[in-house]
């Protein structure tokens, strides 16, 4: 360095590292009170909900079930038209076991000319997926085809009002009419009651749900109903939601006193199922996967806890706030807890499969109610798991 030179002055840099870092959150917290407020909409709400406008696969021809995956003949393309007319694609896939005997390849007509002996011969899943795509989905096409062969049972797959090529726009009533149409279609094609599964995913498990009320307070008795990643309402659902798995979409809202139940008052879904579940008069399966990011298993066990609760003692509590309570309150409160759970451990048994995951179960009443937890399977595949179709077929009878 030569004699009077000056080296160069070091800026600090951490203010403007600082500074960027304010804007970015600044910029997300935009982002998140804009899409809040969206979210409020009820046109938006619905979108979000339903995802009905991602018709996956995109140009889906629902009359060539075979270009996604399914053999040649097995499945018969239908259109079923429910009670306020609107008309439903549906796929009706024959039982693989049936499907064998008929000569290959067989014509695309062979499937719906079957349908008659398939309904007579073979207990039939009655099927409700989850929001966005459609029937041809390639994960749904390969729930159906694990149904076909390894539980023998053939598949009734529809996509609801305002998805994939059926009519109209989807509303909670007016998934509840579709699941009804589906219903009414088997039994009118020659289906008895007691062949049919119901088994719901993801939003579908609402549908199920209230499929099985429903017929449950008519007297009409099913095979029984699976739920598949389950939610025990919407209103719970959006307090546990995580997107991408990692950020609650709720938290910024609760650290705002009354702001969470506040805005809650603007959804215009319920899809309740915690409140009906206890009014199901059928075996029933409900089944989660641990490491589902979506959904977490947790509103599995809320709503496995509900078909218990009518079995469990009355938990008293005194009628003031619990950082008033006596000693004596206290003491009386912890025993009924500590009984609770001796009856609670009295009426269920516990199989524990190693390296698969835990099954809980117990029957009242004749039924048999069982809760499948799973270490694997995520969220839309852990109906595909040789594992579950058969717990799957050992709850339900199936050959």
């Amino acid at each position: 360095m030569t004699k009077g030179s000056h080296s160069p002055a070091i800026q600090p840099t951490d203010g403007g590292v600082f500074s960027r870092a304010r804007k970015f959150f600044a910029v997300l917290g935009g982002l998140y009170v804009v899409a809040v407020l969206l979210l409020a909409v009820p046109f938006i709400q619905s979108n979000v909900l339903y995802m009905n406008v991602l018709r996956l696969p995109w140009g889906a021809q629902f009359d060539s079930p075979e270009n996604y995956g399914l053999a040649p003949g097995k499945t018969a393309n239908l259109k079923i038209v429910a009670a306020d007319n609107v008309t439903l694609g549906a796929w009706f896939i024959l039982s693989d076991s049936l499907y064998r005997e008929l000569p290959f390849p067989s014509p695309s007509s062979t499937a719906e000319t079957q349908i008659p002996v398939a309904l007579g011969s073979h207990p039939t899943i009655l099927f409700f997926h989850g929001n966005g795509g459609t029937r041809a989905l390639s994960m749904r096409v390969r729930q159906y085809s694990a149904f076909s062969s390894r539980l023998q049972a053939n598949v009734l797959a529809i996509d609801y009002r305002g998805f994939g090529d059926s009519d109209g726009e989807p509303s909670e009533v007016g998934l509840a009419t579709d699941a009804r149409a589906a219903w009414d279609w088997l039994i009118s094609h020659g289906a008895k009651a007691e062949d049919i599964l119901i088994i719901g995913h993801s939003l579908g498990t609402a549908v199920a749900s209230d499929l099985t009320v429903r017929l449950s307070e008519m007297g009409i008795k099913c095979r029984g109903a699976v739920l598949m990643s389950p939610f025990s309402s919407i209103y719970s659902l959006i307090d546990t939601y995580n997107i991408f798995g990692l950020f609650p979409v709720m938290l910024p809202l609760t650290m705002i006193p009354r702001a969470a139940d506040l805005y809650k008052t603007f959804l215009i879904h319920r899809f309740d199922t915690l409140s009906a579940i206890t009014r199901v008069k059928a075996r029933m399966l409900i089944l989660h996967a641990e490491n589902d990011w979506d959904i977490r298993h947790s509103h599995s066990d809320a709503l496995f806890d509900a078909l218990l609760e009518p079995y469990l003692p009355r938990l008293e509590v005194p009628p003031h706030a619990a950082g008033s309570w006596s000693k004596e309150e206290w003491s009386a409160y912890n025993a009924q807890v500590a009984r609770r759970r001796e009856v609670r451990a009295s009426l269920l048994t516990r199989t524990v499969i190693p390296r698969f995951g835990t099954l809980d179960e117990f029957n009242t009443a004749g039924e048999r109610l069982v809760l499948l937890k799973t270490l694997e399977g995520s969220h839309n595949y852990v109906g595909s798991l040789e594992g579950v179709q058969d717990v799957i077929r050992n709850v339900f009878s199936l050959p």
